[in-house]
């Protein structure tokens, strides 16, 4: 089960109490921010691509998607989301519940800059009724993040 990879993964750091769950779904940004009882732009939300090299999470802040161009600059291709049907497969996470903690070996993670600008984000926990508040440091650590990207626009642009 989801949930108990990201509680294993989560507790080689010492964090595993920090993981949340509701009785009601956050799988989408403004319901987790409701659960929460933060700002939307708060919520690290978990997207997934697939490249030529495999697959890969970007985690961003809540107010923010993918620019394409940008995207294009650091991955040298077009921006594919992962279709629905096999982000489980590919990822380890249901839809709603994916997170960069306790994925598939191969899957790749990618913090963007976006999330920079808060102390700590809250991404999901492995299933739609989850969450954990991270500071940025760590975040880099127990999301074993490749690299900072900037990839990322406001949704209003």
């Amino acid at each position: 089960m989801s949930i108990d990879r990201v509680r294993a993964h989560i507790a080689k750091y010492g964090l595993e109490d920090r993981i949340q769950l509701f009785e009601e779904s956050s799988a989408t940004v403004l319901l987790a921010a409701e659960r929460l009882g933060v700002e939307p732009a708060r919520i690290a939300k978990t997207l997934s691509f697939l490249t030529e090299d495999g697959p890969v999470l970007i985690l961003t802040a809540g107010d923010r998607k993918i620019d394409n161009p940008k995207y294009k600059a650091v991955f040298h291709t077009k921006a594919k989301m992962i279709p629905r049907d096999q982000v489980e497969m590919l990822i380890g996470h249901e839809v709603g519940g994916v997170c960069p903690f306790g994925v598939r070996t191969g899957v790749k993670v990618y913090l963007d800059e976006s999330i920079k600008r808060f102390s700590t984000v809250f991404p999901a926990a492995g299933t739609p009724e989850s969450a954990i508040e991270l500071s940025i440091p760590e975040l880099e650590r127990v999301s074993e993040y490749d690299r900072w990207i900037d990839v990322c626009k406001a949704m209003d642009a």
